[in-house]
């Protein structure tokens, strides 16, 4: 029965990957120009040790970033740990006692609570005074009438908005949606500072939110942009001071971007830039195959395989905990890595439920490379991301999908 419905997806698809591939041609075009007109050259890859003075490829890397997102500067480092610490730096970076913080997106990240101080921790911004709200979505859309009623009364520093779900069950944010929001804001309060989290998102479509009015952008190297070549790292992308205040608030005052060893890191971070957009392309091509195959077999995914995708997670509700394990498993069966080990639910530093993931990858933890994981909570939900390779994708979820049904 699977591959009977393969080959039915096979030509089903054939005119959404289409468009996919426009899509990575266009960005495509964008990387290689910022290569052109920062002259990339081989000299670039060699890194520095100690201070990282004068580390000329880690400063062209930065530049090259701001062209590509439009900004005025950027924080591209291997000292960044995940996503998470970079967007942690930003907000330490910004806020002072007093400040608020507001989430027009609901809760963020679980990996963000002790950051910000849902969850007590004697180092989160709420220990530093720093206030917290939150306007939750209201069908997957932002709700534009508390917004504006919110940022009317003043007294908001920094605007947060998460583009991807997480493990919240409802729909990523476009790049049209989260422009819409923006002017919004910015037609009442052209001071405040509108940070987005784009982990997942980046290269899914033509724009980036800073091309729509973002001050600031922020995502992960080991997941759309390293394209599986960056071992670790992360960026931050925006306006100049605020890029000024996180590159202090990473290293220190009066130093700033200016130290931070690159250690060997920028020949990798630089390919897998080059490769990001055909790396982001691949990932979707796999998301819309396993949308389109676990649709037909009677599962509920989000999105399905003809809507439109804004980042690069495919969200499967399994709604019973061994179906869940059993397609989480026969993912790692048809991973590179790993591929003979069975993953099992467990704790993780950040989580507060049990969590099950696959992820067979070459480097620890990247989401664009296959992988998926769910917590073991009802209605048991997969959230799939990555692929390298289309091909390897495919073969992954069709291993999977045969685990599932055995």
């Amino acid at each position: 029965m699977i591959d009977d419905l393969v080959k039915v997806a096979d030509q089903k698809l054939k005119p959404i990957f289409a468009k996919i591939d426009e899509i990575c041609l266009f960005n495509s075009e964008k990387v290689l120009k910022a290569f052109h007109d920062e002259k990339v050259s081989e000299t670039d890859f060699y890194g520095t040790t100690g201070y990282g003075y004068g580390d000329i490829g880690r400063d062209k890397i930065e530049r090259i970033y701001a062209r590509i997102f439009k900004t005025e500067a950027a924080l591209v480092r291997n000292q960044f740990i995940s996503g998470t610490h970079a967007i942690s730096t930003a907000l330490f970076a910004i806020l002072r006692p007093g400040d608020t913080i507001l989430s027009i997106t609901g809760k963020p990240y679980d990996t963000l609570d002790e950051v910000i101080g849902l969850k007590e921790n004697a180092s989160s911004l709420k220990s530093f005074g720093i206030n917290y709200e939150q306007i939750d979505l209201v069908n997957d859309d932002f709700d534009m009438d508390k917004i504006a009623k919110r940022v009317k009364r003043k007294g908001i520093k920094l605007i947060a908005i998460q583009r991807s779900k997480g493990y919240a069950l409802r729909k990523s944010l476009s790049i049209d949606k989260v422009a819409n929001v923006i002017k919004l804001i910015k037609d009442i309060d052209k001071n405040v500072c509108i940070m987005v989290d784009n982990c997942y998102c980046e290269m899914v479509s033509k724009f980036e939110p800073t091309e729509v009015g973002a001050d600031l952008c922020v995502g992960s190297l080991i997941k759309n942009l390293g394209a599986g070549m960056a071992s670790n790292g992360a960026y931050i992308v925006g306006k100049s001071p605020y890029i000024k205040l996180c590159g202090e608030r990473l290293n220190m005052p009066g130093e700033g971007k200016d130290v931070g060893p690159s250690q060997g890191a920028n020949q990798d971070i630089l390919k897998g830039l080059y490769l990001s957009p055909s790396v982001v392309a691949s990932a979707l091509k796999t998301g819309i195959f396993a949308s389109f195959m676990l649709e037909r077999l009677g599962y509920e995914v989000t999105p399905k395989y003809d809507e439109e995708r804004t980042d690069i997670v495919t969200q499967i509700t399994f709604k019973d905990q061994e179906k869940l394990i059993k397609f989480v498993q026969g993912i790692q069966m048809g991973s590179a890595i790993d591929a003979s080990f069975l993953p099992e639910a467990s704790s993780m530093p950040g989580y507060d439920r049990k969590i099950i993931m696959a992820s067979g990858s070459f480097t620890q933890g990247s989401s664009i490379e296959l992988s998926c994981d769910g917590p073991l909570a009802d209605p048991y939900v997969a959230f799939l991301q990555g692929s390298l390779t289309y091909p390897y994708g495919k073969l992954g979820v069709i291993i999977a999908l045969k685990n599932l049904e055995k």
